[in-house]
């Protein structure tokens, strides 16, 4: 089932860019705080099991999946220039071992974070980079989506070596963007969440803290 590069653009409704914060921080998932307002699950094969959850005595958002394929994502609009930063934590029960992540059968992933930018009414120009812990895939790898090309996957991740732990990331997006998918993009129009497993009809659990954009990277 093809993964939602281009089908989150439909959904896109931009915030103004004066929403960011004064401090050059700009919270979009709040989940250690009970908040998951903004943001919209959108089904493509079943339906993942998205919830808040308690773990390490914080607050996370926990996805289920089951031979299944839905993401968690949130409509923005935030000004790379002011805050190119992505801020999160993250944490897989176990990686997704064998598939063949750069085909079609094997495009599944335990956790993803998606940024992604809007085309506009031009929906087939929308861009995706596709942040994921892989299952077997080398740290620093990237290929284009098995389903588009508008869509990089970035491993950021891999393996079990660090399964079961809480991992924290900090990505300057602005600089992945140029680099990986070879565009001047300044305004990210989304980020999603998802764990997917509707390929390879398996299952997987993930956890993600909360979600934030800054001036600088951790």
């Amino acid at each position: 089932m093809q993964k939602p590069a281009l089908y989150l653009s439909i959904a896109l409704i931009a915030l103004p860019l004066s929403a960011q914060a004064h401090n050059h921080t700009l919270v979009i998932g709040n989940f250690s705080a009970n908040d998951i307002s903004g943001w919209t699950e959108k089904v493509f094969n079943e339906q993942t099991h998205y919830e808040l959850t308690k773990s390490a005595n914080r607050t996370v958002l926990s996805a289920k999946s089951q031979a299944s394929a839905s993401t968690f994502y949130k409509d923005l609009s935030v000004d790379l220039n002011a805050t190119p930063c992505l801020n999160w934590s993250w944490k897989v029960d176990n990686a997704l071992d064998g598939l063949l992540e750069k085909t079609k059968a094997g495009d599944d992933f335990a956790a993803r974070v998606y940024v992604v930018f809007s085309g506009g009414a031009a929906f087939w120009n929308t861009r995706a980079l596709n942040y994921v812990w892989s299952g077997n895939n080398p740290i620093g790898s990237s290929w284009p989506n098995a389903y588009t090309d508008n869509s990089v996957n970035f491993v950021l991740e891999s393996g079990q070596t660090k399964a079961g732990q809480w991992v924290t990331e900090s990505r300057n997006v602005l600089k992945d963007v140029q680099r990986l998918i070879d565009q001047d993009l300044h305004v990210a129009d989304g980020v999603a969440i998802m764990t997917d497993t509707d390929n390879s009809k398996t299952s997987a659990k993930a956890y993600f803290g909360d979600i934030y954009f800054s001036k600088s990277c951790g």
